[in-house]
This record gives C-alpha cells, sequence and structure tokens, in this order.
C-alpha cells in the first residue's frame, strides 16, 4: 500500500477525466475530510477483487512486480475501468473492523459477570454488524479462550493486563444503527476493498464474521434511533449500549442528544434492567496511544476504565 500511495503521488497526472476529478477535488483531501487517497486505494482493490485476472490483480499481493510494472498496472486501469473507479469514488470510505470485537467482547463478559443476566445489544455506528455478533467470537488470551464454545472466529490480540472474567455470554436481542448501514449482498464486496490486498489475515476474519447471519441494522439517525431503543425496557436482561471509533463522526448535537438518551435510561435503570455503556473511542492520546476503553454500569453509576486498545484490535491493554 505505501508503495502504491507512493506511485500515485509521484506520477497521477490530470491527463484524464478521472483524474482531472481527483485533482480538481472540491474539499478536504485528507483523512479529515473526504479521504480521497483512501477512496482511490479502495477503488483500484474493488477492481482486483472483481476482476481476478486483469493486468492489476496480476500486479497486486501476492504477486511481486517492480514498480514500473505496478504503475504500467494502475495506469491501465484508470484508463480501462474509469467508469467503475469514478462511481466508486462517489462515496466515503466505510469499513467494519471485526477485531474491534477483541475489546467489546471483554468488556460484555465484565458486564455479564457484574450483572449475572443474559445481554440485549445496541450498536451506534453498526456499519455491517460485524461487531453487534462478537457473542459468536472468542478472545484468545494466554493460552485460554474466552466467550464462544464454539466461535466462528478468534481473535488473538498482543494482550497485557489481567484476563477478563471467564463467564458464559447469553445474548437475547441485538440491534443496531447507521446512516448507511452496509447489509446488502454488493456492500460485502465495499468492505472487502477497504481490506487491503497485503493484509490477508484481516480478509479472513472479516469473511468468517460475513459468513453468519447477518444482525438487523437500521438506517436512521443514532439520536433518534436511540430514544427510541432505551425507552423499550428489557426486564431480565442488560441492555449493553456500545460503538468502537464512531463517536467522533457524530456532530455534537447527536452526542449531546444521545447522551440525555442514555442518561434518562440510567436514571430507570434497576437490578433487573441494568444499563451498560461500553465506548472504544479516541481521546485523542490523552492517555497513551490507540483508543480509550470505558464502561459506565447502572445502577450504581460506574465508571470503569478498563484501558485502552489499538484502534483496530491489534492490542488490547488491560486494566
Amino acid at each position: 500500500m505505501a508503495r502504491l500511495l507512493l506511485l500515485l503521488a509521484d506520477r497521477l497526472n490530470p491527463d484524464a477525466p478521472l483524474t482531472q476529478r481527483l485533482f480538481s477535488w472540491r474539499g478536504d483531501l485528507s483523512p479529515h475530510g473526504d479521504s480521497v487517497p483512501l477512496r482511490l486505494a479502495g477503488a483500484l482493490h474493488a477492481h482486483v477483487l472483481r476482476a481476478p485476472d486483469s493486468e492489476l490483480a496480476r500486479a497486486y499481493p501476492p504477486h511481486e512486480v517492480s514498480n514500473e510494472k505496478l504503475w504500467g498496472a494502475i495506469n491501465q486501469t484508470l484508463s480501462a475501468e474509469a467508469e467503475f473507479l469514478d462511481a466508486f469514488l462517489n462515496s466515503p470510505p466505510q469499513t467494519n473492523e471485526v477485531r474491534r470485537s477483541a475489546a467489546a467482547l471483554p468488556a460484555a463478559l465484565v458486564v455479564a459477570d457484574h450483572f449475572g443476566l443474559p445481554l440485549t445489544l445496541s450498536e451506534l455506528g453498526a456499519s455491517a454488524g460485524l461487531n453487534l455478533t462478537f457473542d459468536r467470537y472468542a478472545v484468545q488470551i494466554g493460552g485460554q479462550s474466552y466467550g464462544a464454545l464454539d466461535p466462528a472466529l478468534t481473535l488473538t490480540p498482543d494482550w497485557t493486563g489481567p484476563p477478563p472474567p471467564a463467564v458464559p455470554l447469553t445474548v437475547i436481542d441485538r440491534r443496531g444503527v447507521d446512516l448507511n448501514p452496509l447489509t446488502a449482498p454488493e456492500d460485502a464486496q465495499r468492505l472487502r476493498a477497504y481490506l487491503w490486498a497485503d493484509q490477508p489475515e484481516r480478509r479472513v476474519l472479516t469473511n468468517a464474521a460475513l459468513a453468519l447471519p447477518r444482525p438487523q441494522i437500521d438506517r436512521a439517525d443514532a439520536a433518534d434511533w436511540l430514544e427510541e431503543r432505551l425507552s423499550q425496557i428489557h426486564t431480565g436482561s442488560t441492555h449493553f449500549l456500545f460503538h468502537t471509533i464512531a463517536w467522533q463522526y457524530f456532530p455534537d448535537a447527536v452526542q449531546a442528544r444521545c447522551e440525555t438518551a442514555i442518561q434518562a435510561a440510567a436514571d430507570h435503570a434497576t437490578p433487573d434492567a441494568p444499563l451498560a455503556w461500553f465506548s472504544m473511542e479516541s481521546d485523542n492520546g490523552a492517555g497513551g496511544e490507540g483508543a480509550k476503553l470505558t464502561l459506565r454500569l447502572w445502577p450504581g453509576a460506574l465508571v470503569l476504565d478498563l484501558g485502552r486498545a489499538d484502534f483496530h484490535g491489534r492490542w488490547i491493554n488491560w486494566s
């Protein structure tokens, strides 16, 4: 990917309608805005996935080629597949990193151990819902497996700190929300397009998660959805609300409304209908690298600092 992006930076010219669009893009091209380089990289990989016998596919991993051959294949694709690439560029990048379940699953084990009840799951910014089925996964820590007894996939983060509770986990209901849910059959290929060709381990995990029955993901504003979702009392289960690297993308007004809805639900939480709110979110490095892991529990208004995690779940520093 580094070679690909450097070649594009060095050699791309506005000599065709597609590349003219890239050079004249209005707005912020960076990861803080429209992420145009990421869109182009995803578009090229999407072509590789749909045309495995193409010239570009023969220049992508696992094949090893020179920069000249790689650039030749890129240049040919930019011309021959301009219509496909142009359409792909219209949508912003959207991923669903299943390895973030390496943090969500242990947090859910803490909740199950604390309240002793099955879980009702609600995920904000759920995308394709791959982390909404974390109870079907396992996390391998120090030679021991935590989570599902017959897991659809096993996550192996570099774990430091004590292990989570080794307790059974039962989910009785699950739903998520996203402004643009990736739940259509063609969306799976878009997800795969943003898992780079030199990252086979991510593709294996994502394919295993995609093979599971898809949970319901509602297309809605997070605040509107959450107000309705939290108004439903699930007696006999803990409502486990969670989000992973999503909160930062919500407008301030949406965050405020979500917090108000959560506090209202917290005020009505009881021992037989408790509420848990887990977040894996950036705090701009205030406490160190990666994302901060925070778990809030009601009744009791407990706030637990669970540690930090790599944004893609490659390591967990559990506290």
